[in-house]
């Protein structure tokens, strides 16, 4: 923590977390009394438990960082970078400005990936090696392997996702079990390597869309993790045409989408020769995950 300021005589935990809600309302934050208290809990280290037994008492310090974070999320920073971690798949996971931000909306492809492929392998001894392209924090990847004990591959673009990657990597104790590539999509992995499964959240958003979106998104996380070019398909088009030599025989690929893009991307996939394609909803009922088989050849 930063500096902290002297006790305040006045200043109680109820109000700091009332004046906080207040502030966020008026910066025009979504879920401002949730964020309020996220904020309230992690800088103050008071769990929900105490605060209702200590509401009314004052804290004997407050941290010099409270007003400061409690500004940047006025600022529309979003709520996990101004924390420095957010929970994906009941998992903590670094997170700061120049990678995007775990969605709750992309557990619905590490679940379906852990039910798949748990019941496609029973009674299986040999290890399924994972491949989770355009990384980013690396939620989707590093789940994968410390819930399902995958061999997984992560790769991305951009130096910052390496650093953040690396940095959950070891702190999830992955080390031995998660390798790390920096490259432009395949070119990043070394020649020869096959997966039996990919895994990956691309950019998918329209260009020109992006600029409508809220202004935690357009305005914090990277663009680069956003923009799927002009009709949001740029990354599934080379995703679809170039995973097949990747891939093991039968190998199965799992990609986040857009809520409109549950037949486009299929198209492609199927395209490309993949076979059995199916699109799962999340639970907002808006179609999330494309899943397709590439044969055997």
């Amino acid at each position: 923590m930063s500096k902290a300021d002297g006790p305040s005589k006045t200043m109680t935990y109820e109000k700091l977390l009332a004046q906080a809600t207040d502030r966020l309302i008026m910066a025009g934050v979504t879920d401002a009394q949730l964020d309020a208290w996220y904020l309230l809990e992690d800088t103050f280290g008071i769990s929900r438990a105490d605060y209702f037994l200590k509401k009314r008492e004052c804290p004997e310090l407050i941290p010099g960082c409270w007003e400061d974070r409690l500004k940047l999320r006025c600022d529309r920073m979003p709520l996990a970078y101004v924390l420095g971690y957010t929970e994906f798949m009941g998992l903590r996971f670094h997170v700061e400005p120049g990678v995007l931000v775990p969605r709750q909306d992309t557990e619905t492809l590490v679940e379906w990936v852990l039910k798949a492929e748990g019941e496609l392998n029973v009674g299986s001894t040999t290890n399924l090696s994972l491949l989770d392209m355009c990384t980013g924090s690396g939620c989707i990847g590093l789940s994968l392997a410390k819930l399902g004990g995958y061999s997984v591959t992560l790769s991305d673009l951009s130096p910052r996702a390496i650093h953040v990657s690396r940095i959950n990597r070891g702190g999830l104790d992955l080390e031995e079990q998660v390798e790390i590539c920096h490259g432009d999509l395949f070119e990043a992995l070394p020649e020869g390597k096959r997966f039996d499964v990919i895994v990956s959240n691309p950019p998918y958003i329209e260009t020109a869309v992006i600029e409508d979106l809220q202004e935690e998104v357009r305005d914090h996380e990277p663009r680069m993790a956003l923009d799927g070019m002009e009709d949001g398909l740029f990354f599934y088009r080379k995703l679809a045409k170039e995973a097949p030599q990747w891939l093991t025989p039968g190998g199965r690929i799992y990609l986040e989408i857009g809520y409109d893009q549950g037949e486009s991307v299929p198209a492609l996939l199927q395209a490309a020769g993949f076979v059995d394609v199916t699109v799962k909803k999340d639970l907002a009922g808006n179609d999330r995950v494309v899943r397709g088989v590439y044969p055997h050849v």
